[in-house]
């Protein structure tokens, strides 16, 4: 499959090192990390051991490919979709942290749009090298639902390249589960400046239990079946796998950097009806707001 990868940070250089040791990958990088990947290729390193040599552009203008899997930040998706539909693709797969991305997507391109969580731990060490921190799961499917062709044929090629793969018919509860878990592990973790494990004891478990919840609760008011018990069994499974790793928000915060917060907590309080209270995630969001303004990145 000829696939184009468009985010070439920690994660999205991991899923394009995993995927081009199976198939044809075109990284779509900063000039600085293009440079090194074009010298070097990119290398794999933690629970991986491998060095590929996919191919590597500053511009996806024009670009066309069987896949394009978008990894940039959430604030960085109305760009993306601009880019992306000067080219051609058969299907676009969002792996972004928050919610709204597969929406934005859709609003500007004509293929199908697919949905996709990420479990697996990466770092991006420097450029051209890329860790595993943890190996996990990639579980994707249609936005809305439902299995199609294009699903299937996307899911085999994650399968050929030896990333453990689920093609799922829920996704739309299945993302929410998902930023029901980043609204308690990633403002809690990157406040403190701690890693995931710390959202498993007293005193940071309270304020992340209780964002959970009410990210439960917002799905429910949206139609979606998320029992809070469930979105807390999945924020202490994480928690507890992810133990060691450093959040992606966490990382943001310690490079000096704009975080995803606008796309997790504060997407919970744009979807929160008036009839469902949101306290948890309305502090946390106003938190790490502000210090963005105060490190000048918002």
């Amino acid at each position: 499959m000829d696939i184009v990868v468009f985010g070439a940070g920690s994660l999205g250089s991991l899923l394009g090192g995993l995927l081009a040791r199976e198939h044809e990958v075109t990284l779509v990088a900063r000039p600085a990390q293009a440079r090194t990947l074009r010298d070097g290729g990119l290398r794999l390193t933690g629970e991986f051991d491998d060095h590929v040599t996919p191919a590597v552009t500053t511009d996806i203008t024009g670009l066309s490919a069987d896949l394009a899997i978008v990894a940039v930040k959430a604030f960085d998706t109305p760009s993306a979709a601009a880019e992306l539909a000067t080219g051609s693709f058969d299907a676009v797969l969002s792996v972004q942290n928050g919610m709204g991305n597969e929406t934005l997507l859709a609003d500007r391109l004509e293929c199908p749009i697919l949905a996709g969580t990420v479990s697996y731990g990466a770092l991006l060490e420097e450029p051209g090298v890329v860790a595993c921190t943890g190996r996990g799961t990639v579980v994707l499917g249609a936005r809305s639902g439902g299995r199609t062709p294009i699903v299937e044929g996307v899911g085999t090629a994650f399968e050929a390249a030896g990333i453990e793969t689920t093609v799922a018919t829920d996704m739309p509860r299945r993302l929410w589960e998902k930023l029901a878990v980043n609204a308690g592990i990633n403002p809690v973790t990157a406040l403190t400046g701690t890693s995931n494990g710390a959202i498993l004891e007293d005193p940071a478990a309270d304020p992340a239990r209780t964002a959970t919840r009410e990210t439960a609760r917002v799905a429910r008011a949206n139609g979606i079946s998320l029992s809070e018990q469930a979105a807390l069994t999945a924020l202490e499974r994480v928690a507890t796998e992810t133990a060691a790793n450093t959040s992606s928000m966490a990382q943001d915060v310690r490079a000096g950097q704009r975080t995803e917060i606008d796309a997790i907590n504060g997407y919970v309080l744009e979807q929160a009806p008036d009839s469902v209270a949101v306290p948890a995630n309305r502090h946390l969001a106003a938190l790490v707001r502000t210090w963005e303004a105060g490190a000048g990145v918002r």
